[in-house]
């Protein structure tokens, strides 16, 4: 089985742990975070790259850039892939995926595969959401979930759309996910890009809409 470790510096990624272990051998790990903004001699705790190394993907949800270019460059060559889930700046975006085996999505319910079988694994069932819907003529009577999003949206928004009308459903579904705390334009700081919140709401509505055609 896939072994997953989730790594983070501040408040995120326990809802991801939380959604990925189901699937998944996952171990999180809570990392101090430097005090300042730029740091001249950072060290990472002792012994972290060595029990990271043991996992076959990381996910990172360090918000301190230079912890998390620290702790990508220290692991990258130990590990499968790493997932870079809050990054900013396309400079840093570039300097971190230049390494080959990392990705730094721009929302973590955007992955899709890419080849690398570790990766590929993962991908498999979470990342861009993908469901299959079963309905009684015009009444949804079960959703399955066939690729969730990693914090637990796609759960959440196929238990919201059971017993509701298949009309504008994709509609519906898009708009449940305002109602689920998606944290996806916080883990992108100090940037004007499109609200990431808002696609993670069309990227629902597409899952929807693309399982609906598959039934007709």
């Amino acid at each position: 089985m896939l072994k997953v470790a989730i790594v983070s510096d501040g408040p995120y990624g326990e809802r991801a742990y939380e959604t990925i272990s189901q699937e998944f051998e996952t171990s999180f790990f809570q990392v101090e975070a430097p005090a300042g903004m730029f740091v001249d001699d950072l060290e990472l705790e002792p012994g972290l790259v060595d029990r990271l190394s043991k996992f076959d993907l990381v996910i990172t949800y360090v918000l301190h850039p230079d912890l998390t270019q620290e702790l990508v460059e220290q692991i990258h060559q130990q590990v499968g892939w790493i997932i870079v889930g809050a990054w900013r700046g396309e400079g840093f975006k570039r300097q971190l995926t230049r390494l080959g085996n990392v990705t730094a999505p721009e929302n973590m319910c955007d992955l899709e595969e890419n080849g690398n079988p570790v990766f590929d694994e993962f991908v498999s069932r979470f990342g861009r959401p993908e469901v299959k819907i079963n309905c009684q003529g015009n009444k949804v009577v079960d959703i399955e979930i066939k690729r969730c999003s990693p914090c637990g949206a796609t759960a959440f928004v196929a238990q919201e759309m059971k017993g509701k009308s298949i009309e504008n459903l994709p509609i519906h579904a898009g708009l449940k996910i305002q109602h689920y705390p998606c944290r996806a334009p916080k883990m992108r700081l100090f940037t004007d890009d499109e609200c990431k919140k808002e696609m993670a709401a069309n990227l629902h509505k597409d899952a929807f809409e693309k399982a609906l055609k598959k039934k007709e």
